[in-house]
Protein backbone atom coordinates (compact mmCIF):
# COMPACT_ATOMS: atom_id res chain seq x y z
CA UNK A 1 0.00 0.00 0.00
CA UNK A 2 1.58 3.30 -1.39
CA UNK A 3 1.76 6.84 0.10
CA UNK A 4 3.11 10.34 0.88
CA UNK A 5 2.73 11.43 4.14
CA UNK A 6 1.96 14.45 6.22
CA UNK A 7 2.14 14.50 10.29
CA UNK A 8 -0.76 14.73 12.48
CA UNK A 9 -1.41 14.23 16.14
CA UNK A 10 -4.25 12.11 16.82
CA UNK A 11 -5.27 9.70 19.83
CA UNK A 12 -4.75 6.51 18.87
CA UNK A 13 -4.97 3.35 21.41
CA UNK A 14 -5.60 5.83 24.42
CA UNK A 15 -2.05 7.74 23.38
CA UNK A 16 -1.43 11.10 21.62
CA UNK A 17 1.09 10.14 19.10
CA UNK A 18 1.94 11.61 15.72
CA UNK A 19 1.21 9.41 12.69
CA UNK A 20 1.96 9.90 9.39
CA UNK A 21 -0.91 9.83 7.26
CA UNK A 22 -0.59 9.32 3.88
CA UNK A 23 -1.61 12.04 1.06
CA UNK A 24 -3.43 9.91 -1.85
CA UNK A 25 -3.93 12.02 -4.65
CA UNK A 26 -1.83 12.08 -7.96
CA UNK A 27 1.41 13.31 -6.37
CA UNK A 28 1.45 9.87 -4.58
CA UNK A 29 4.17 8.72 -7.15
CA UNK A 30 6.66 10.12 -5.89
CA UNK A 31 8.97 9.06 -2.67
CA UNK A 32 11.07 11.19 -0.85
CA UNK A 33 13.60 8.33 -1.05
CA UNK A 34 14.39 5.45 -3.86
CA UNK A 35 12.94 2.00 -2.29
CA UNK A 36 12.43 -1.55 -3.49
CA UNK A 37 11.67 -4.86 -2.76
CA UNK A 38 14.91 -6.66 -2.59
CA UNK A 39 18.80 -5.70 -2.14
CA UNK A 40 20.19 -2.55 -0.31
CA UNK A 41 16.80 -0.92 -0.58
CA UNK A 42 15.21 -3.77 0.30
CA UNK A 43 12.59 -4.15 3.07
CA UNK A 44 14.87 -5.12 5.80
CA UNK A 45 16.67 -1.67 5.08
CA UNK A 46 13.74 0.52 4.58
CA UNK A 47 14.27 2.39 7.65
CA UNK A 48 17.62 3.45 7.26
CA UNK A 49 16.97 4.88 3.55
CA UNK A 50 15.36 7.89 5.24
CA UNK A 51 14.38 8.65 8.83
CA UNK A 52 10.88 9.36 7.56
CA UNK A 53 11.02 5.57 7.11
CA UNK A 54 11.66 4.79 10.88
CA UNK A 55 8.47 3.02 11.18
CA UNK A 56 9.03 0.83 9.25
CA UNK A 57 11.61 -0.80 11.85
CA UNK A 58 10.12 0.90 14.94
CA UNK A 59 6.18 0.50 14.50
CA UNK A 60 4.96 -2.17 16.55
CA UNK A 61 0.95 -2.26 14.56
CA UNK A 62 3.05 -3.23 11.14
CA UNK A 63 1.46 -4.96 7.80
CA UNK A 64 1.32 -7.07 6.42
CA UNK A 65 0.26 -9.82 8.94
CA UNK A 66 -0.48 -13.17 8.84
CA UNK A 67 -4.04 -13.36 9.65
CA UNK A 68 -4.53 -16.55 12.16
CA UNK A 69 -6.66 -17.47 15.65
CA UNK A 70 -9.16 -14.23 14.44
CA UNK A 71 -11.62 -13.53 17.25
CA UNK A 72 -15.51 -13.92 15.89
CA UNK A 73 -17.41 -10.48 16.48
CA UNK A 74 -20.39 -9.22 15.95
CA UNK A 75 -18.96 -6.18 13.06
CA UNK A 76 -20.80 -3.67 11.26
CA UNK A 77 -21.33 -4.67 7.36
CA UNK A 78 -18.91 -2.79 4.92
CA UNK A 79 -21.52 -0.84 3.11
CA UNK A 80 -19.59 -0.18 -0.23
CA UNK A 81 -21.08 2.48 -3.32
CA UNK A 82 -18.44 2.48 -5.55
CA UNK A 83 -19.35 3.77 -8.87
CA UNK A 84 -18.10 3.97 -12.50
CA UNK A 85 -15.12 6.34 -13.59
CA UNK A 86 -12.84 7.02 -16.44
CA UNK A 87 -9.69 4.97 -15.99
CA UNK A 88 -7.07 7.00 -14.44
CA UNK A 89 -3.77 4.54 -14.52
CA UNK A 90 -0.49 4.35 -13.62
CA UNK A 91 2.54 2.38 -13.02
CA UNK A 92 4.55 4.48 -10.18
CA UNK A 93 7.39 1.71 -10.17
CA UNK A 94 6.16 -0.01 -7.83
CA UNK A 95 2.81 -1.49 -8.59
CA UNK A 96 0.31 -0.59 -11.03
CA UNK A 97 -2.42 2.03 -9.85
CA UNK A 98 -5.68 3.31 -10.55
CA UNK A 99 -6.53 6.56 -9.28
CA UNK A 100 -10.65 6.92 -8.01
CA UNK A 101 -12.36 10.65 -8.27
CA UNK A 102 -15.07 11.35 -5.44
CA UNK A 103 -17.86 9.67 -5.25
CA UNK A 104 -17.18 6.49 -4.26
CA UNK A 105 -17.25 5.52 -0.65
CA UNK A 106 -17.55 2.80 1.90
CA UNK A 107 -19.12 3.18 5.15
CA UNK A 108 -18.16 0.92 8.49
CA UNK A 109 -20.84 2.04 11.51
CA UNK A 110 -20.69 5.65 11.51
CA UNK A 111 -17.25 6.07 9.36
CA UNK A 112 -17.19 6.94 5.65
CA UNK A 113 -14.77 6.93 3.56
CA UNK A 114 -13.45 7.90 0.37
CA UNK A 115 -12.06 5.55 -2.33
CA UNK A 116 -8.81 7.26 -3.59
CA UNK A 117 -6.98 4.79 -5.22
CA UNK A 118 -5.97 1.03 -5.64
CA UNK A 119 -3.31 -1.18 -6.56
CA UNK A 120 -2.07 -4.96 -6.69
CA UNK A 121 0.71 -6.63 -4.97
CA UNK A 122 2.49 -10.08 -6.25
CA UNK A 123 2.30 -12.42 -4.34
CA UNK A 124 0.05 -11.18 -1.80
CA UNK A 125 1.60 -9.54 1.31
CA UNK A 126 -1.38 -10.77 3.72
CA UNK A 127 -1.53 -14.42 4.50
CA UNK A 128 -4.52 -16.48 5.94
CA UNK A 129 -3.50 -19.06 8.43
CA UNK A 130 0.00 -19.14 6.81
CA UNK A 131 -1.20 -19.57 3.05
CA UNK A 132 -0.51 -16.68 0.73
CA UNK A 133 -2.02 -15.79 -2.57
CA UNK A 134 -0.80 -14.97 -6.01
CA UNK A 135 -2.19 -11.54 -5.71
CA UNK A 136 -4.22 -8.99 -3.51
CA UNK A 137 -5.51 -5.60 -4.65
CA UNK A 138 -5.51 -2.97 -1.58
CA UNK A 139 -8.36 -0.94 -2.42
CA UNK A 140 -7.40 2.70 0.09
CA UNK A 141 -9.88 4.80 1.32
CA UNK A 142 -9.46 8.17 3.68
CA UNK A 143 -12.03 9.76 5.38
CA UNK A 144 -12.33 14.09 6.04
CA UNK A 145 -10.05 13.57 9.01
CA UNK A 146 -7.48 11.75 7.10
CA UNK A 147 -7.71 8.28 8.56
CA UNK A 148 -7.10 5.29 6.51
CA UNK A 149 -8.98 2.24 5.76
CA UNK A 150 -8.04 -0.28 3.08
CA UNK A 151 -9.94 -2.69 1.66
CA UNK A 152 -7.62 -6.19 0.64
CA UNK A 153 -8.75 -8.32 -1.96
CA UNK A 154 -7.10 -11.28 -1.83
CA UNK A 155 -7.35 -13.30 -5.47
CA UNK A 156 -6.71 -17.18 -6.11
CA UNK A 157 -5.82 -18.65 -9.94
CA UNK A 158 -8.93 -19.62 -11.47
CA UNK A 159 -11.32 -18.05 -14.39
CA UNK A 160 -10.23 -14.19 -15.21
CA UNK A 161 -11.39 -11.16 -13.94
CA UNK A 162 -12.98 -8.60 -16.76
CA UNK A 163 -11.58 -5.64 -14.93
CA UNK A 164 -8.21 -6.72 -15.24
CA UNK A 165 -7.60 -7.12 -18.82
CA UNK A 166 -9.10 -3.37 -18.94
CA UNK A 167 -6.42 -2.49 -16.59
CA UNK A 168 -3.35 -4.45 -17.92
CA UNK A 169 -4.13 -3.69 -21.75
CA UNK A 170 -3.86 0.16 -20.69
CA UNK A 171 -0.82 0.17 -18.68
CA UNK A 172 1.25 3.34 -19.36
CA UNK A 173 4.35 2.60 -21.22
CA UNK A 174 5.89 5.40 -18.86
CA UNK A 175 6.54 4.76 -15.21
CA UNK A 176 5.47 7.57 -12.98
CA UNK A 177 3.51 9.23 -15.03
CA UNK A 178 -0.73 8.65 -14.55
CA UNK A 179 -2.45 8.76 -18.24
CA UNK A 180 -6.31 9.25 -18.58
CA UNK A 181 -7.78 6.36 -20.81
CA UNK A 182 -11.24 8.16 -21.18
CA UNK A 183 -12.89 5.19 -23.73
CA UNK A 184 -12.33 3.09 -20.31
CA UNK A 185 -14.69 3.07 -17.57
CA UNK A 186 -13.41 0.98 -14.59
CA UNK A 187 -16.10 -0.27 -11.60
CA UNK A 188 -13.80 -0.92 -8.36
CA UNK A 189 -16.56 -3.17 -7.55
CA UNK A 190 -15.97 -5.54 -9.82
CA UNK A 191 -12.44 -6.60 -7.71
CA UNK A 192 -14.50 -7.59 -4.71
CA UNK A 193 -16.35 -11.21 -4.13
CA UNK A 194 -20.16 -10.76 -3.53
CA UNK A 195 -19.95 -11.93 0.21
CA UNK A 196 -18.09 -9.47 1.87
CA UNK A 197 -16.99 -10.82 5.26
CA UNK A 198 -13.76 -10.05 6.61
CA UNK A 199 -11.19 -9.91 9.05
CA UNK A 200 -10.27 -6.47 10.78
CA UNK A 201 -7.10 -4.83 12.83
CA UNK A 202 -5.12 -2.54 13.11
CA UNK A 203 -2.04 -2.14 11.07
CA UNK A 204 0.16 0.06 8.47
CA UNK A 205 1.26 0.86 5.03
CA UNK A 206 3.07 -1.87 3.74
CA UNK A 207 5.53 0.79 2.27
CA UNK A 208 7.66 3.53 3.17
CA UNK A 209 7.13 5.34 5.40
CA UNK A 210 5.01 2.48 6.96
CA UNK A 211 2.58 4.84 9.04
CA UNK A 212 0.72 3.37 11.37
CA UNK A 213 -3.26 3.92 12.25
CA UNK A 214 -4.55 1.70 9.25
CA UNK A 215 -7.48 0.30 9.63
CA UNK A 216 -7.70 -2.75 7.65
CA UNK A 217 -10.23 -5.10 6.37
CA UNK A 218 -9.41 -8.05 4.41
CA UNK A 219 -11.72 -9.73 2.68
CA UNK A 220 -12.32 -13.66 3.78
CA UNK A 221 -14.07 -14.75 0.28
CA UNK A 222 -11.51 -15.03 -2.45
CA UNK A 223 -12.54 -14.05 -6.21
CA UNK A 224 -10.69 -15.39 -9.10
CA UNK A 225 -7.90 -14.15 -11.38
CA UNK A 226 -6.79 -16.51 -14.24
CA UNK A 227 -3.23 -17.52 -14.42
CA UNK A 228 -2.52 -15.42 -17.47
CA UNK A 229 -3.23 -12.27 -15.48
CA UNK A 230 -1.14 -13.06 -13.14
CA UNK A 231 1.85 -13.61 -15.79
CA UNK A 232 1.14 -10.44 -17.19
CA UNK A 233 1.86 -8.63 -13.53
CA UNK A 234 4.51 -10.39 -12.72
CA UNK A 235 6.37 -9.62 -16.03
CA UNK A 236 6.15 -5.91 -14.51
CA UNK A 237 6.46 -6.70 -10.82
CA UNK A 238 7.94 -10.39 -10.15
CA UNK A 239 7.73 -9.38 -6.05
CA UNK A 240 6.43 -6.37 -4.75
CA UNK A 241 4.78 -7.65 -1.43
CA UNK A 242 6.94 -6.58 1.67
CA UNK A 243 7.55 -9.67 3.85
CA UNK A 244 5.05 -10.68 7.05
CA UNK A 245 5.59 -8.55 9.72
CA UNK A 246 5.03 -9.44 13.71
CA UNK A 247 1.96 -9.31 15.11
CA UNK A 248 2.68 -8.00 18.41
CA UNK A 249 -0.16 -9.25 20.56
CA UNK A 250 -2.70 -7.39 18.60
CA UNK A 251 -6.65 -8.35 17.88
CA UNK A 252 -7.65 -9.66 14.61
CA UNK A 253 -11.64 -9.60 14.33
CA UNK A 254 -13.33 -11.98 12.31
CA UNK A 255 -16.92 -10.65 11.51
CA UNK A 256 -19.70 -13.19 12.14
Amino acid sequence: MHGQSVARTVSYLGSLVVVMYPLLGAAQESHPAAWSYSGVAGPAHWASIDPKYSACSLGHLQSPINIEQAKAAHLPPLKIDYQSAALNIIDNGHSIQVNYPPGSTLTVGDKTFRLMQFHFHHPSEEHVNGRGFPLVAHLVHQDSEGHLAVVAVLFREGKPNSLLDSLWSNIPDKKGEAQDVSSVSVQALDLLPAERGYYTFAGSLTTPPCSEGVTWYVLRDHPTVSAQQIARFSQLYPLNARPIQPRNGRDILRSD
